[in-house]
């Protein structure tokens, strides 16, 4: 039995971009990968959000270039800590810290 490829069912590859539309959605994606505690997938979310909401208005926002965003935000990529919250901030995005049990 032959197996079909995705491109003869007429299917696409996934892009979780295309469900990043809004501040919820956004912000709920961003806190279950930070609940994983991964650091390179929230560099690859961080990412998916930053293409989603287009990586031209966000390099003008922070002053930073297009190459250097797309740079710090690659996989295996190691930003400081002032770019990602250059970046998160012109995202609208806070990170807030609460206790892990709270009594």
């Amino acid at each position: 039995m032959k197996s079909s490829t995705s491109q003869e069912l007429g299917l696409r590859p996934f892009d979780i971009t295309e469900f990043l539309d809004n501040d919820v959605a956004i912000t709920e994606y961003l806190t279950q990968v930070l609940a994983e505690g991964d650091h390179e997938e929230l560099l690859a979310a961080i990412g998916h959000v930053a293409r989603a909401r287009g990586m031209t208005d966000l390099a003008r926002q922070t002053g930073l270039g297009r190459e250097s965003l797309y740079k710090a935000l690659r996989p295996g990529a190691d930003p400081r800590f002032s770019t990602l919250m250059k970046v998160l901030h012109a995202l609208g995005v806070h990170l807030q810290a609460v206790p892990d049990k709270i009594a």
